[in-house]
């Protein structure tokens, strides 16, 4: 298998004369298009194998990880797009995922939601929608890709969060793990208070700390104890 990086969380991997897309941006500055908003826009580049390209995943629906027009490119004609099933919701609460979701439509993209934990084989690669968590609480999945004996995990945006034992031992062991290394703050309009948890209660929420068996440390970090062979 060979891993190409694309730029921003932009990923190619080719196996067995055929590959697949992860994230794929063509068009930086139209991630923030139609809104007050600004920021610097990353180097991307395109797919080797762009117009051949059987799957493109996408781990979530926020416009700088699903840009449908580099898509359609990088897609030959039977290829499809993979993405996390909808939480559902108002439109609201899914702001920041319509502009992607409403072009996958108007480029009249294959698409196929996957659930969470469920495994699909396109050409070959064995490919695993594992569950995930973003800064948004929009949907989110991280691909676990295995072709050709070896085995990938692109996180996408995923922060902390308790499903690495399960993803590790279904998966597993990974021979690259492909993570991001941000810590946002956001500001979001949909996203307010900016304090999520004040938000939940009328009244003042009060923390309540506890020790439960078997939390004193161990080097019980699961991120660390994901067996892999390399970490990017």
């Amino acid at each position: 298998m060979r891993i190409r990086w694309l730029g921003w969380a932009g990923v190619e991997l080719e196996a067995q004369g055929h590959s697949v897309v992860i994230d794929l941006l063509g068009r930086p500055e139209g991630v923030l298009e139609g809104t007050p908003l600004s920021a610097p826009m990353p180097k991307v580049v395109r797919p080797h194998t762009e117009g051949d390209v059987i799957a493109g995943l996408c781990t979530h629906l926020h416009r700088d990880h699903t840009d449908a027009v580099a898509l359609a490119e990088a897609l030959r004609p039977d290829g499809r797009v993979l993405h996390p099933v909808s939480f559902g919701g108002d439109d609201h609460e899914n702001l920041w995922t319509l502009k992607a979701d409403r072009e996958l439509d108007e480029r009249n993209l294959s698409r196929h939601p996957m659930g969470l934990w469920e495994t699909i084989t396109i050409g070959p690669f064995t490919i695993a929608a594992v569950p995930a968590v973003d800064t948004l609480g929009d949907p989110q999945v991280s691909w676990a890709i295995e072709a050709g004996g070896k085995r990938v995990l692109h996180l996408g945006d995923s922060m902390f969060h308790g499903y690495w034992w399960r993803a590790a031992h279904r998966f597993g062991p990974f021979d690259a793990v492909l993570t991001p290394i941000n810590g946002p703050t956001v500001c979001f309009p949909h996203c307010q208070p900016p304090e999520p948890l004040s938000g939940l209660a009328r009244r003042r929420p009060g923390g309540r700390g506890y020790a439960p068996a078997g939390s004193e440390d161990r080097g019980a970090d699961p991120l660390r104890r994901i067996p892999h062979r390399r970490l990017l």
